[in-house]
């Protein structure tokens, strides 16, 4: 039994070791697991328009040659250097409980549903058709005032974030928030999405090059993220082979006390 001990210790730290750390392939985003060709192909935009939702904030420019005719159409002052995420909020046009915004002159303006585009022709017809003569040259813009979304789980920065761009997907949000932890799933990202008729899951593998061909891909505003943790971290034996074998010596050593305690 003695002569076998040793033997019987390697092999339990093998097993551990192997068990317990982290395969690169669980790290690596974006691989090719089609086995298909390596030459670059264009992914085609599965992205839909987003179409607004209540409690989502507009921004609202209008434009003009005469710059007195629309002032009292744009909330903001018109400074670059102020336009942050704050006054957005505060100056920015809030789609209600009902879909509506409320827009001088105009009145309420149903904006629910409608994608931003949509809602620029309709705001602009309006004008024209209730305001301004058909002849007026204006220019109408809208916003959202920034992407917002939050990401929990295994992330080094959770939290909710806010980017001030048209289209983000998945990885740039996740990159954003320092990247996924080395004990986090990346083959089942969890996001958790607002619809008019309730919430849905979707899961994403942000390990294979194939998730950038998924609908879910580009996030939309108010999405949750949630990164899983690996079931290692449970297991609480490290990510890496030294930080495991440092557990593993532990371990090794008191069994091989308990064996030796129990043949005397």
């Amino acid at each position: 039994m003695k002569k076998s001990l040793p033997f019987l210790s390697i092999a339990i730290v093998i097993a551990i070791i192997f068990t317990s750390c982290v395969p690169s392939q669980d790290l690596i985003y974006l691989q090719n697991k089609n086995n298909s060709e390596t030459a670059s192909s264009v992914n085609p935009v599965v992205a839909k328009p987003y179409r607004v939702q209540t409690n989502d904030i507009l921004s609202i420019k209008i434009k003009a040659l005469d710059a007195a005719l629309v002032e009292m159409f744009n909330a903001t002052d018109g400074n670059v250097n102020n336009l942050n995420e704050q006054n957005l909020y505060f100056n920015g046009y809030s789609v209600d409980d009902h879909g509506n915004i409320r827009i001088p002159v105009l009145g309420e303006v149903k904006v629910v549903g409608l994608t931003l585009e949509e809602i620029r022709i309709k705001i602009e017809k309006q004008l024209l058709d209730e305001y301004f003569h058909k002849e007026a040259n204006i220019f109408v813009n809208v916003k959202l005032t920034g992407l917002r979304y939050t990401v929990n789980g295994e992330i080094a920065s959770p939290g909710t974030k806010v980017l001030f761009q048209e289209r983000v997907n998945v990885m740039e949000a996740i990159a954003n928030s320092g990247d996924i932890t080395m004990v986090g799933n990346r083959k089942e990202v969890t996001i958790i999405r607002q619809y008019p008729h309730g919430t849905e899951m979707h899961t994403l593998d942000l390990t294979d090059a194939n998730v950038m061909k998924s609908p879910y891909y580009y996030i939309q505003p108010n999405d949750y993220i949630y990164v899983k943790p690996l079931k290692q971290k449970s297991w609480g034996t490290g990510t890496t082979g030294i930080q495991s074998l440092a557990t593993v010596i532990t371990l090794i050593s008191l069994v091989t006390t308990a064996i030796v305690l129990i043949n005397r």
